[in-house]
């Protein structure tokens, strides 16, 4: 379970910087070409750029779909509790089984309706043509506009995404059920930073205080 957790981290971790520095460059290269230098300015303008565009958005996606999964293991999402926690041990405990079931039961059929979209979107003909059987009748399926990319690998994101948040909701429901206890994010906490107690100021006495 550690090496998917890992796993998660590193796959959020490299989209959002990879997509940050993308954007960067291209955004220099955007401005830099506009500059009126003798030869920089040659070699600048011969540079393509047009896909960053589309790259990034691309890796935003993954990592909003990751991200989510992550956030639901974490305790990372807002959640409205106030009444739930107003109720006692027993219809508290069973509200809360109830919502995390939900969510499961949710992102389960989301990820399936992503994997039929997947499939019907030309997954099913890349197959079929990896594994070399019968392609009569099958769409090809269509590609993004700036990278060619065929579209059913950038939509993979959806039933990935969501079988991983699905699970996620079953281990947070299951540690619930036999621990009795629901992850928590202190939004106040830095990551690598450890907490340090603050001394309690302490008051000084004015002239003729008693103590």
């Amino acid at each position: 379970m550690k090496i998917l957790d890992h796993l998660e981290e590193w796959v959020i971790t490299f989209l959002i910087g990879a997509a940050t520095l993308i954007i960067f460059v291209a955004v220099l290269h955007r401005y830099a070409s506009g500059l009126a230098i003798p030869g920089l300015q040659d070699w600048l303008l011969t540079l393509d750029f047009g896909w960053a565009q589309e790259l990034t958005i691309i890796m935003f996606v993954w990592m909003a779909k990751f991200g989510a999964a992550y956030g639901v293991r974490t305790g990372i999402h807002v959640g409205v509790d106030v009444l739930i926690n107003q109720l006692n041990d027993t219809w508290r405990r069973k509200f809360i089984i109830f919502g995390l079931l939900a969510g499961a039961l949710f992102t389960g059929i989301v990820g399936s309706l992503g994997a039929v979209f997947v499939w019907e979107n030309g997954a099913h003909y890349a197959i079929y043509n990896w594994l070399g059987l019968s392609l009569d009748g099958m769409f090809e399926g269509p590609t993004t506009p700036d990278l060619e990319v065929s579209t059913w690998k950038v939509y993979c994101a959806v039933p990935f995404g969501s079988y991983l948040m699905c699970f996620r909701f079953l281990q947070v429901c299951w540690n619930f059920v036999h621990g009795g206890e629901l992850p928590h994010h202190d939004h106040g906490h830095v990551e690598g930073i450890e907490d340090v107690d603050m001394p309690t100021p302490v008051t000084p006495k004015t002239a003729g205080s008693k103590s």
